[in-house]
């Protein structure tokens, strides 16, 4: 059976060997480099799987990694490993098209559950199955958007995010399931990252009048369409 190809860009020499032989040992194939610039090569060269990517790294830093690996590749995971606590500083990652991020320290196990999740999400994917929501097409598998042959691209968690809300349309969805099943907890941190992502679909889904995203103060938001 093949290995899983992933990719890892850490500075820190020591916890980045930690973490490249504890994914080894658990059957994935490593590829880890040490600043960005080397693992954007090493990116074009092996075209790995999925990305593991410290924020904080020289010569290339991880928001700017992130942007031009989503000029050639909309799909690929990437998680970000981030020291950082400011909530600013998450929703960036996720608005140039992170899929999930991990504060330092952080588990091992915890580390490879969710490749494992980003992974088996990723290879499950379809490739023609729609969704009509008002006047859009919406597909999950491409992370797209399409009103009347124009097409707007969505981010994983965006595209996560909007099948979540038309899973439960025009009833309420419950804020704390939401942040539970897609951020991985409730806490104050994600919740913030939610509003703004809740924001950004408002905006790419405003081009139908008689779609709305409404938020029930206290207990979720409600997509009606």
């Amino acid at each position: 059976m093949a290995k899983h190809k992933i990719l890892l860009a850490e500075d820190e020499l020591a916890s980045g060997t930690i973490v490249k032989e504890s994914l080894e040992t658990r059957g994935f194939e490593v590829i880890f480099c040490e600043d960005g610039e080397v693992a954007f090569k090493n990116y074009e060269l092996h075209q790995p799987e999925l990305l593991v990517l410290d924020v904080m790294m020289p010569k290339k830093d991880g928001f700017t990694f992130v942007k031009e690996i989503r000029k050639k590749d909309a799909t690929i995971p990437i998680i970000f490993l981030t020291s950082k606590s400011r909530t600013e500083d998450v929703v960036e990652g996720f608005g140039y098209g992170t899929n999930d991020y991990l504060k330092k320290p952080f588990s091992i196990e915890e580390l490879i559950v969710r490749i494992q999740a980003l992974l088996k999400r990723e290879h499950g994917k379809g490739s023609s199955d729609e969704i009509s929501i008002g006047r859009y097409l919406f597909n999950p598998a491409k992370q797209t958007l399409v009103l009347e042959r124009e097409e707007a691209m969505l981010t994983h968690r965006e595209s996560q995010l909007l099948e979540t809300l038309y899973k439960y349309k025009n009833d309420l969805t419950e804020r704390t399931m939401i942040l539970k099943s897609l951020w991985g907890s409730d806490d104050f941190f994600n919740a913030r990252s939610m509003d703004v992502f809740i924001t950004k679909l408002r905006k790419k889904l405003s081009g139908d009048e008689n779609i709305q995203i409404l938020n029930v103060r206290g207990y979720g938001y409600k997509l009606v369409c």
